[in-house]
This record gives C-alpha cells, sequence and structure tokens, in this order.
C-alpha cells in the first residue's frame, strides 16, 4: 500500500461518524476499509459536545484502522450545515507572463482577486469554486491555462462558513490525534460522485437527507449555485415511530431500519413484530402496514419542506435534471416512489458504486475522497503506518492553510 496514494475521509454525521479510506491506484479508487460509530455530541449536524463527538471520531477511525492495518494521521473533513453561504464573486488581474501565456501563478492570482469581498468578523472563507473564466472579453472558458490574453478575470462564487463552527470542527479532528489535511464541502463532493456532468450542466437538485438535517444543492452550469439545510430527517421518523407505538427511541430506530416503509401501499399486512410499550413488560403485535401508516406521513412532510425549499432557492425555475436523492434516510423502502409523487418530477437515487459502500448513506464521505483525488493537484498522500511499522508519507507536503485555501480552487 505504500506505493499508492492513501486518502482518508471522515464524514461527521448526526447518527454516524464514518472514516472511509480511498487508495488511489492510477487514477482508478478502491475503497478498502470503512470505520463506522454512532454519533455522541451532534444534534441536526452541529457539533454540541466536543467530547463526545472526539470519542465518536476516535471509534470511527480505530474501526477503520483495524480494517486495513494501517495507523491514520491526517483526513480530508466534509463541512456542511446552514452555517454555510455561497456569493457570487468576480475577479480581475493583468496576464503577468511578457509572452502573455495565461498560466497556474495567474489563475491563482485571479482566485484570490475574487476571494477580496466583505465579511462579518464572524466568518471566514473556507474556498472559492470558479464558474468561468474569461480572456479579453472571450467567456466560458473552463481552464485558460497555456491561452493567450492580457486580461484574465474569473466569475466565481465564494464559499463562507462561520468562525465557531469551523473552528469547532476542527477541534474536535486534532483533538482526536488527526491533522486535518483539508476542508471539503459536502455538496460539492457528493455532487461530484453522484451527479453526471450533463445533470450538473442542466440543472439538479441534490438532496442529501441524514439523520438531523437534510442539505439541498442546486447544480447550474457545471457545478453548485446555491445550498440550502433543513433541520429535518430520519431522526424525525424515529420519533413518530416512538410515539405511535409507544417504545423507546433505541427500540423505534430498530424497528425502523428492520421494517420500515415509506408507503402504506408498498408495506406488507402479513409481516408483523412486537414491541414492548413504555410503562409496560406487555408486547404488542403490530404490522409493517401499521409501521408504514405512522412514516409516510412524516416522509411525505419531509419531501413537501424539500420542495418548498427549492422553490425559494430557485424561485420559478424548473430544472430538467430533476432531483437526486443521497444520506442514509433514503435507504428506506419506497422512500423513491413517495419523493416521485410529492416533487412530480425525475427522481432518483444515488449511491456510491464501490464494494462495501454501496449505500446512498456513503455518498458524501465517499464523495470527499473522489473529489479530492480528481482535483487536488498538490495530491498529499496521507500520513500511514502500515501493519509493519513503515511509515507511507508523499514528500513536500503544503501547509494545512495552503491546502484548505487551493483546495476549492481546483474545481474546474
Amino acid at each position: 500500500m505504500s506505493g499508492n496514494d492513501i486518502i482518508v475521509s471522515l464524514d461527521i454525521g448526526t447518527s454516524k461518524v464514518r472514516a472511509i479510506i480511498g487508495e488511489v491506484t492510477g487514477g482508478s479508487i478502491n475503497i478498502v476499509g470503512v470505520g463506522s460509530a454512532d454519533s455522541e455530541g451532534i444534534r441536526k449536524g452541529a457539533i454540541v459536545d466536543i467530547d463526545q463527538t472526539v470519542q465518536s471520531i476516535k471509534s470511527a477511525v480505530d474501526h477503520s484502522e483495524r480494517m486495513v492495518g494501517v495507523t491514520i494521521s491526517e483526513v480530508f473533513v466534509g463541512i456542511a450545515g446552514n452555517h454555510i453561504q455561497l456569493q457570487s464573486s468576480h475577479g480581475v488581474v493583468a496576464v503577468s507572463n511578457e509572452d502573455r501565456e495565461i498560466g497556474g501563478e495567474d489563475i491563482e492570482r485571479v482566485l484570490q482577486a475574487a476571494k477580496v469581498i466583505a465579511l462579518p468578523p464572524e466568518r471566514e472563507i473556507i474556498g472559492i469554486v470558479p464558474k468561468q473564466y474569461i480572456v479579453d472579453g472571450l467567456e466560458g472558458i473552463h481552464d485558460p491555462r497555456g491561452m493567450i490574453g492580457v486580461r484574465l478575470e474569473v466569475e466565481a462564487i465564494v464559499i463562507t462558513g462561520a468562525k465557531t463552527a469551523i473552528h469547532n470542527l476542527i477541534r474536535c479532528v486534532e483533538k482526536a490525534e488527526l491533522k486535518v489535511a483539508g476542508l471539503i464541502l459536502m455538496p460539492l463532493a457528493a455532487g461530484h460522485l453522484a451527479l453526471s456532468k450533463d445533470e450538473k450542466n442542466l440543472g439538479t437538485v441534490l438532496v442529501d437527507i441524514g439523520a438531523g438535517a437534510t442539505t439541498i444543492s442546486i447544480f447550474e452550469n457545471g457545478t453548485i449555485t446555491s445550498t440550502a439545510t433543513l433541520p429535518i430527517g430520519g431522526e424525525y421518523v424515529s420519533n413518530d415511530i416512538t410515539i405511535g407505538l409507544r417504545t423507546q427511541l433505541e427500540t423505534a430506530e430498530k424497528i425502523k431500519l428492520k421494517y420500515g416503509c415509506a408507503s402504506i401501499q408498498d408495506a406488507d399486512p402479513s409481516t408483523t413484530f412486537k414491541v414492548t410499550r413504555i410503562g409496560s413488560n406487555v408486547e404488542k403485535e403490530f404490522s409493517q402496514a401499521d409501521l408504514a401508516s405512522i412514516v409516510e406521513p412524516r416522509m411525505q412532510e419531509i419531501f413537501e419542506l424539500i420542495k418548498a425549499e427549492v422553490k425559494r432557492m430557485k424561485p420559478g425555475g424548473e430544472l430538467a435534471g430533476g432531483y437526486v436523492l443521497t444520506g442514509g434516510a433514503v435507504s428506506m423502502p419506497a422512500v423513491l416512489s413517495v419523493a416521485q409523487s410529492v416533487l412530480d418530477t425525475s427522481v432518483r437515487i444515488a449511491s456510491p458504486d464501490f464494494i462495501g459502500v454501496r449505500e446512498p448513506a456513503y455518498a458524501s464521505g465517499v464523495g470527499v475522497i473522489a473529489y479530492v483525488a480528481k482535483f487536488l493537484r498538490t495530491r498529499s498522500t496521507v500520513s500511514v503506518k502500515t501493519s509493519t511499522g513503515r511509515k507511507a508519507t508523499a514528500a513536500n507536503k503544503p501547509s494545512l492553510i495552503e491546502r484548505i485555501k487551493n483546495l476549492f480552487s481546483e474545481f474546474i
């Protein structure tokens, strides 16, 4: 393994913390290790207890380390949440080379120029995503390297976040004795994995429904244009089951995972299960159809809220690509049919096409690995130790600040 690039992603969610180890060989990716642990200290996608979150991170990383026989020291961390904002910006520079050939230095300078925006003191720039470059008035350029010109412009989207949320996230990872190799915007990574080039160009809504939060992102003209987070998710279904069946939340979660169905029409009345009710030792029998009568209204409500939010984000505009769903909550049977009936457009569920992670819940974590492998030009190998104790580390790593600054500028 020491001869290949090792990329480790960390997906800190409301219900699970996942550490995924990817091995990059000749441009192709293999997922060689997956570690998962129950999230403690996370509520609705936000960190509310540092120490509990650190323990969850450690557990997930230890799990993945044991699977592969390595010691992980650096991770790429996914970031999302309602504090993330996208802001359009424009940068202009003069081409510096005497022969007027545009190089990497010019691109870096124009991206830095686009980052010069007014920001409140409580916010900071996470990264920048170029939409298009303009060379001497010629628009629609995705990579101007090698072109001849005098004036280089960029139309870009600047990604900003709340300083508190960013620093708390980095703090948790560092307290778990890991280095942050870079921060990756989750919707950007998931979109790279889940959406085709045509879907990103035509206009598509990517919806990641997790346990405590739902992230909605709109992709148009090849890149992300807006994102929003709703404080709803699979936990709300579990809470409804708890009330409806009068049982404990832990029991409700297990029942949802084993017998849950999002549509009464698709549920099997002959499939039954017994539940111990709160305040009683007596078990009561329910059918899958009974459970679906609780689940379906909540799932319909979730998709109604998603539809309303998309209308707010994109008023009066139909997106030709429809909706693409990811996240753990969409794994439940019949979610697709409920989504199609409520959203009234084309809907599909996206899962990573790698052995061991072929579930919608892994789309963001695997997306981070795929994103870093393709767009991080300064391809720094994550420092690992093999089971024999030999280190496998890339030389001349850029500093953490440089990597975080440059990471999003590679999305061209």
